[in-house]
C-alpha cells in the first residue's frame, strides 16, 4: 500500500442538496442565542426543533426503505451533521443514527425491520460502549449471564436520558454481544448524569445490572465483532464532520472580531500576527473539509474496508485538531473577553476539547494510522 492510498473524492448532488438544505434549516433554527438558551437545560435540545428534523426525513436518511428509512446510505449523513456543527446545534441525531447503523450492520432482518423503523420515525436512540473513560481499552465487562439478565454499568452513555433505545455492548457465553435495552427497562437510579465540559451534549453513567433481556433482544455471532469496529469509525467521522462545521463556524466569529474591534486605533484584523493564524485556521478547516468527505466517499453500508479506514481515522485527527486550535485562537484574539463565558469562542473551545475525547483522539487515530500506512 503507498503512503496516500485512496484518493477518491466526490460530493454528490444529494450531499450538496442536503448540505444546502440543513445550513439554511441550522441558521434558521439555532442561532447562537437559541443554543445558549439550551445550555442548562435537561435535555440540551428543543424537543420542537427536533420533531421538525424528524419531518425532514434526517433520522431516516441513511437507512433502508425497507426499515423505513430514505435508503440514501450513511455517507449522507456528513453534510447534515457538518451543518449542525455550524450551529452548535446539539441533538441526539449522531447517537441515534450511530444506534441505527449497529443494528443494521449486526442484526438479523426480523430485528432490523422490528428495531429500526422506529429510529427512522424519530425515536431517539443511542449506543452504550464505554466502560471506563479510556477510548483505548476496548475491554467489555458488562455481562448478559445465561438467564439474560444484565450485570455492570456502562460510562459516559451519550443522550441516554432521551434514549428510547440503547444499544449496548455485552460479554455473551465469553463472546461479545448486542443487547437491546428500552428506556422503561431503565429506572430512575440507573442514570447518573455526566457534567461535560461542552454544554450543548449529554451523557450518563448507566448501571444495567438487573435488567432482563429478551432472547428476540440479544444480537450475537461473528457479526458482531466486525459491526462494532464499523461503528466506532463511523463515530469518528461523523464526530469529524461535526468538529469541522464548528471550526468554520469559530473561524467567522473570530473573522467578523477582527474587522470589528479596534486597538491603538487599527483594526486588529491588520495585524499579522492576527491574519497569519486566522489564515492557519481558514486552510485547516478546508482540509478538514476534504478529509470528511474524502471518507463519506469511501464508506457504505457494507463492511468498511481497508481505504474507509485510513479515511475516517485521517478525518478525525484533522477535524478535531484544527477546531482545537481554533476555539484556543478564538479565545486569545478576543483578549480578556475571550476567557469569559458569555463570550461565544468558549462555546468552540468547549466543543473541541468534547470532540477531542470522542471515538478516540488524535493520538489514538495517529498511532493506528501508522501501521496502516507505514507497515
Amino acid at each position: 500500500m503507498s503512503v496516500f492510498g485512496n484518493t477518491a473524492l466526490q460530493f454528490s448532488e444529494e450531499q450538496a442538496m442536503l448540505l444546502d438544505v440543513a445550513r439554511q434549516f441550522c441558521r434558521d433554527k439555532s442561532p447562537i442565542a437559541s443554543v445558549r438558551a439550551q445550555l442548562e437545560t435537561g435535555t440540551g435540545f428543543d424537543a420542537h426543533l427536533w420533531e421538525e428534523m424528524v419531518s425532514l426525513g434526517w433520522t431516516g436518511i441513511a437507512l433502508p426503505e425497507s426499515c423505513g428509512g430514505s435508503g440514501m446510505g450513511v455517507a449522507t449523513l456528513v453534510p447534515v451533521v457538518e451543518a449542525m456543527g455550524r450551529a452548535m446545534l446539539g441533538t441526539p441525531l449522531i447517537s441515534s443514527a450511530l444506534a441505527a447503523q449497529l443494528l443494521l450492520r449486526s442484526g438479523n432482518t426480523e430485528q432490523r425491520e422490528r428495531l429500526l423503523p422506529a429510529i427512522a420515525a424519530g425515536a431517539p436512540a443511542t449506543i452504550a460502549l464505554l466502560e471506563d473513560m479510556d477510548w483505548g481499552n476496548e475491554a467489555v465487562t458488562l455481562a448478559l449471564d445465561e438467564n439474560g439478565v444484565l450485570q455492570g454499568a456502562k460510562k459516559y452513555v451519550p443522550d441516554a436520558a432521551v434514549a428510547s433505545l440503547l444499544v449496548v455492548s455485552v460479554q455473551h457465553r465469553g463472546q461479545s454481544a448486542l443487547a437491546v435495552v428500552r428506556a422503561d427497562q431503565l429506572g430512575t437510579h440507573a442514570l447518573a448524569h455526566n457534567t461535560l465540559i461542552d454544554q450543548t451534549k449529554r451523557s450518563a453513567n448507566v448501571d444495567f445490572t438487573g435488567i432482563e433481556i429478551d432472547a428476540k433482544d440479544i444480537i450475537a455471532g461473528p457479526g458482531v465483532a466486525a459491526a462494532l469496529r464499523d461503528v466506532r469509525l463511523l463515530g469518528a467521522l461523523l464526530v469529524a464532520a461535526e468538529a469541522t462545521g464548528s471550526a468554520g463556524a469559530c473561524l467567522d466569529t473570530v473573522v467578523e472580531y477582527l474587522k470589528t474591534r479596534k486597538q491603538f486605533g487599527k483594526l486588529i484584523g491588520s495585524y499579522q500576527a492576527l491574519k497569519h493564524p486566522t489564515v492557519d485556521i481558514l486552510t485547516a478547516t478546508d482540509s478538514a473539509r476534504s478529509f470528511i468527505y474524502h471518507a463519506a466517499t469511501l464508506v457504505g453500508d457494507t463492511a468498511l474496508d481497508v481505504d474507509a479506514e485510513i479515511a475516517c481515522r485521517m478525518a478525525k485527527a484533522h477535524a478535531c485538531q484544527t477546531l482545537l486550535y481554533a476555539g484556543d485562537r478564538a479565545v486569545q484574539f478576543h483578549g480578556g473577553m475571550g476567557f469569559t463565558y458569555d463570550c461565544d469562542a468558549q462555546l468552540y473551545i468547549r466543543r473541541a476539547q468534547w470532540s477531542q475525547q470522542q471515538f478516540g483522539d488524535a493520538q489514538h487515530h495517529r498511532k493506528r494510522l501508522a501501521t496502516l500506512l507505514l507497515d
